[in-house]
């Protein structure tokens, strides 16, 4: 378990990548290069495989030790599930985390020491994407994902929870809570992307250079940085999650990994449970403004710009932002 957490700067280039992954694996420039799908995620080679297993044990010894561990059969593969069981909580509905593109579980490690002071909490890795779970029969569409988390829940005896999930687990949230509504307590969208509205221009333009292999290194780094919103001189890539993320997103093809696609406005506004959307202030690939003013939609709905954030707002203001989570879960059992 984590003691000790790191300075500023050894957080800042995980938080450039969970940004520039997002950003890139959903422009429309990497849909034009993917080959088409849908398709079953796969790592390029053993030795690619082999790499990302051991980046991403080294990712996950700074979170708790999890109680346990299951590997849940569901109808598109098996999912990798960590829990933690906060015995002294019992009563109080779970949280269910699903992670941004390529992040896996490890990307909550500055979260779940404080959701665990509070309730129990199971932390998925996609099918589809980087992390231990397996894919075996290809998405169509985002329905087979929600599908493979309400079997998942199913399969872990999960009844009722509040589920949460940022980028774009957001956006996989948000179509569970559309699909199957009656397993959610409450719905925590954090810059759910692509599902309140559609990428900035800038963020797009930005994505060119880092998408492109052939063009010079420093034009991706440079790239990567726009993206993340922060200077060349903040980054560190030493940091274990971004070595996981950084390899995560060289050695696995995911192009048949369904993308997150807008909610209707009936669809927002049929939503029955209790709504929290998370947006950043800065480089935001929710959709800023626009999308706080689509979420307020939803009948039940505390939407908040959170000031001087990016997309990666759940690392950057971990504690605020997990008091404010706590508050809202309770009021909502």
């Amino acid at each position: 378990m984590r003691t000790n957490h790191p300075g500023p700067k050894r957080r800042r280039w995980p938080v450039v990548l969970v940004t520039a992954v997002a950003a890139i694996s959903t422009s429309g420039l990497v849909l034009l290069l993917a080959t088409s799908g849908p398709g079953v995620g796969h790592f390029r080679s053993p030795e690619a495989r082999q790499a990302y297993e051991d980046a991403y044990a080294e990712a996950l010894d700074h979170l708790p030790e999890p109680t346990e561990t299951h590997d849940v059969e569901t109808s598109f593969g098996t999912v990798r599930a960590y829990v933690w069981v906060a015995e002294e909580q019992a009563d109080a509905a779970p949280v269910v985390l699903l992670p941004g593109r390529s992040a896996a579980a490890p990307m909550w490690a500055d979260n779940l020491p404080h959701y665990l002071e509070h309730r129990t909490v199971y932390a998925f890795d996609t099918i589809g994407d980087t992390g231990m779970s397996e894919q075996t029969v290809p998405m169509r569409d985002l329905g087979d994902s929600a599908q493979w988390v309400d079997e998942a829940m199913e399969g872990l005896n999960i009844e009722r929870a509040h589920l949460v999930g940022h980028s774009q687990g957001g956006g996989l949230a948000a179509v569970v809570a559309v699909r199957h509504p009656d397993r959610l307590a409450s719905l925590t969208l954090i810059e759910p992307i692509l599902t309140l509205g559609t990428l900035p221009l800038s963020v797009v333009l930005a994505s060119i250079p880092v998408s492109l292999p052939f063009l010079p290194e420093a034009w991706r780094e440079a790239g990567l940085n726009k993206i993340g919103g922060v200077e060349d001189a903040e980054v560190d890539p030493d940091d274990p999650l971004a070595r996981m993320i950084n390899l995560g997103a060289e050695s696995y093809v995911s192009s048949g990994l369904p993308s997150p696609s807008p909610l209707t406005d009936a669809e927002l506004k049929d939503l029955p449970m209790p709504v929290y959307v998370a947006i950043a202030s800065d480089s935001s690939l929710a959709g800023g403004e626009s999308a706080a003013e689509k979420a307020r939609l939803i009948p039940d709905a505390q939407v908040k710009i959170w000031p001087d954030t990016t997309h990666s707002l759940p690392m950057q203001v971990a504690r605020p932002l997990d008091a404010e989570l706590e508050k809202f879960w309770s009021a909502h059992p």
